[in-house]
């Protein structure tokens, strides 16, 4: 079967690789959609982790069960089946208390050596994975690249039930790529007022269809100005960092009002992780800072629900579907600004 190895920065080669065994107590997927996250940029441009030929990486994945083993009994075969990256360990301190995001012992699919990821033509996911991983099926009148796409969209369910965003709240999302149109998705629906920070045109342009309230080029504009407008000088309620930029952060804390949250949602680069935010601010008007981190595995069904009931329209968001073979071209789509979700076909 073929595959998609990651074997240098920003090199990946096609290659025919065994397909996988099945197992008693494990099926085989084949995998008919994986998303190009965030996370997935990230690791392309930084190649495989030292001491690893090369890798399968992604993550966000949709297919339909093949094979199933004789020990397996909550799957049949012709499940259509969406698939989440975290493995939790299902003892440490976190995962006792139902905090299976924070397990100190967290595997990733596609990520960590050893759990290859959905930019392949079949998977085997393991009793480990189905036991103690993020696995559901779903409606199959549902797409495979919408099913695919409730992986990044449980991330942002979660934050938004964990920050409570409601009817009252003005809701700052600073980027504009899949996950901050998610993030004005979920923030619309919830009842909130949203004001998008993105330079992208193409970005800005993609996101109307979305009906944030307001749309600011902080490169052109005086965003902390213009926040301060809309909300009659008190500043929003929430302010939401959706893209790996350092700078947003420290302009979120300058945005919120007095007891305002900021949720650092994107990770910034692993060569250069600091953060600068104005400690005074912060103090003296009781500002959260908070950060958000993958999810509870029961924010991914949820996902595939709101998904499959129209409250957030990801055919709006996926601009491309590209084949395997075409995964350099879907990686550097991703990158350019000229598209919003990539999937990758297998």
């Amino acid at each position: 079967m073929k595959a998609a190895l990651l074997v240098g920065p920003e090199t990946y080669e096609l290659k025919n690789v065994p397909e996988p065994d099945l197992v008693d107590d494990g099926l085989i997927l084949q995998v008919k959609a994986c998303g190009v996250c965030g996370s997935d940029i990230r690791r392309w441009r930084e190649g495989p982790p030292a001491g690893v030929s090369g890798i399968i990486s992604g993550h966000e994945v949709a297919g339909v069960v093949e094979k199933i083993g004789s020990k397996v009994t909550r799957f049949k075969v012709g499940d259509h089946v969406a698939l989440a990256p975290d493995v939790h360990c299902g003892h440490c301190y976190y995962c006792e208390r139902g905090l299976f995001n924070l397990c100190n012992d967290l595997k990733l699919i596609g990520i960590t050596p050893g759990y290859p990821g959905g930019f392949v033509e079949k998977m085997l996911l393991t009793a480990e994975i189905l036991e103690n991983g993020i696995v559901h099926t779903y409606n199959p009148s549902m797409s495979f690249e919408a099913a695919a796409f409730a992986e990044p969209c449980s991330s942002v369910l979660m934050t938004h039930d964990r920050v409570g965003t409601s009817i009252k709240d003005t809701v700052v999302v600073m980027g504009g790529g899949p996950i901050g149109c998610l993030h004005i998705n979920v923030a619309k629906s919830r009842g909130a007022s949203v004001i998008l920070s993105e330079p992208s045109e193409p970005r800005q342009a993609a996101a109307k269809g979305l009906n944030p309230d307001l749309i600011v080029n902080p490169l052109k504009e005086d965003l902390v100005k213009l926040v301060k407008e809309f909300t009659g000088g008190r500043g929003a309620d929430l302010a939401i960092c959706a893209n790996p930029v350092a700078a947003t952060q420290t302009q979120a804390v300058e945005l919120v009002r007095k007891r305002g949250k900021v949720i650092l949602f994107g990770g910034l680069p692993k060569s250069n992780p600091m953060t600068s935010l104005d400690g005074n601010l912060i103090h003296y008007n009781e500002i959260e800072v908070i950060g958000s981190f993958s999810y509870h595995p029961t924010a991914h069904a949820m996902a595939l629900e709101v998904i499959e009931r129209g409250v957030i329209n990801v055919n709006k968001l996926i601009t491309h579907s590209l084949r395997l073979d075409e995964i350099d071209k879907a990686f550097r789509l991703a990158v350019s600004g000229d598209a919003l979700k990539v999937m990758v076909i297998p």
